[in-house]
């Protein structure tokens, strides 16, 4: 109890994570969760693992051949682990069980769920979790009636659910080697996936602030400047993808206009964390795979099932430049003023974020040097295993064992947030007594 005491929040939060990739490994590397029967390996475990808590979808085997049934069940149950936070869980069971939540167990959520304020979070915790389920119980059963024609009942009911759990948590696992391809053009299947991966990479606090406000103008500033942010990156993907391929032809080259248009739409929106795809991703044009990774590194919203830098976080980062050439000493936006310890904050993010990607590339570019790789290919697999995404060029299968642990530790970083790294590893320091001189240096 003394040394869990002394632990802070996001250290423990960190530990809790390790020791259920550990568990979750180790679950993967029997045979019985193997098709074959024969152990895949504790490294390709350990990576299919992290990959599903961390709600990233990189595999370096096709979840739905390899996998048998035990061993996508267990990939499913890490991925709602993951994408809810294992806190979720061990504050329901404890509320179930008529427990009293302490103070500790408050802060634990509180860093969990990224929530700005302490009150009121048992209850969201909760929310929370009804909130999941019914969407994901909503989409399962639409899903199963799509599905229903092609694979009878009970196969449609598994891959409905399984897929539910993968789009809402982010997570970006598909029962089909070629992801979702084979529906590039159904609108069921890419309006329900979408849905739930866009929802569920909004945030919960937005959620529930949407639901309980339900205007526009009683929405707070954190909710108004995700969703702004949402859209504004969801059109820019759609639009650029659409005017990008429809000159490539072979992505678009064999496709109606319909199809066309629901693949640039999918292809848009899915790098906001979730790493389905409806089209080969190899196969883009360079200037849409680096777009991609731009809208990988930005990601989702705070307090989602997605990761990246967070929609807020650049929205700060674009308001601070655009205060600066304009002359202004403060930083404002919907009336409202950002505080300099948000800013400083949301610096601090995105600095740490690309210091993690590049050093996650340059590592990749010397294991990886073998296959000689197309330098955008290894920074596109670095970027999409930061921004828990999924996506990939075709790179993830041939990693050699040390770059499997470059991109292990690199899902891991971003799934818990590099501020929350360096919180929970750095030492926490006193603040001065002393206050040194001001003094100006050159920038720029």
């Amino acid at each position: 109890m003394a040394l869990t005491k002394k632990i802070n929040p996001p250290l423990f939060i960190i530990l809790g994570f390790v020791i259920i990739i550990l568990i979750g490994g180790l679950l993967l590397a029997l045979p019985i969760a193997s098709s074959s029967g024969e152990s895949l390996g504790l490294l390709n475990s350990l990576f299919t693992a992290t990959s599903a808590l961390c709600v990233t979808g990189l595999v370096v085997f096709d979840t739905g051949t390899v996998y048998s049934l035990f061993g996508q069940v267990v990939i499913m149950i890490l991925i709602q682990l993951g994408g809810l936070g294992f806190m979720t869980f061990g504050v329901t069971t404890a509320v179930l069980l008529g427990k009293k939540i302490g103070l500790k167990e408050r802060l634990l959520i509180q860093e969990s769920i990224h929530s700005m304020t302490s009150s009121g979070l048992v209850r969201l915790t909760l929310n929370i979790l009804l909130i999941t389920l019914l969407f994901e119980l909503i989409a399962t059963l639409v899903l199963t009636f799509r599905w229903y024609g092609e694979m009878g009942l009970l196969k449609a009911l598994y891959y409905g659910l399984f897929h539910s759990v993968s789009s809402f948590n982010n997570a970006g696992f598909a029962l089909w080697p070629d992801s979702l391809s084979r529906y590039v053009g159904d609108p069921i299947i890419n309006l329900v996936i979408s849905s739930l991966f866009i929802i569920g990479g909004i945030g919960f606090i937005v959620i529930m602030d949407l639901y309980q406000k339900k205007n526009w103008n009683r929405l707070s500033l954190n909710s108004k400047v995700a969703l702004i942010t949402t859209a504004i990156l969801c059109v820019a993907g759609f639009i650029f993808i659409l005017m990008m391929e429809s000159i490539n032809p072979k992505t678009f080259g064999e496709l109606s206009l319909g199809e066309r248009l629901w693949a640039a739409y999918f292809q848009g929106v899915v790098p906001r964390t979730a790493g389905f795809n409806t089209i080969d991703i190899s196969q883009m044009m360079a200037a849409s795979q680096l777009f991609i990774i731009f809208l990988m590194f930005v990601g989702a919203s705070s307090g989602s099932t997605g990761g990246g830098i967070k929609t807020t976080t650049f929205a700060i980062l674009i308001l601070s430049l655009s205060s600066i050439i304009r002359g202004r000493s403060e930083v404002s936006i919907l009336k409202r003023t950002v505080g300099t310890d948000m800013i400083l904050r949301a610096l601090a993010v995105i600095i740490i974020s690309l210091g993690v990607v590049m050093t996650s590339t340059l590592l990749l570019t010397i294991t990886e040097h073998s296959l000689q790789r197309d330098f955008l290919e290894v920074l596109f697999e670095a970027t999409s295993a930061f921004g828990t995404v999924g996506l990939s060029m075709g790179l993830t299968g041939d990693l050699s064992p040390l770059g499997k642990l470059i991109i292990i530790v690199t899902m891991f970083i971003g799934r818990l947030g590099p501020l929350t790294m360096a919180y929970a590893l750095a030492q926490r320091s006193l603040k001065p007594n002393i206050r040194y001189a001001e003094e100006k240096v050159l920038i720029g």
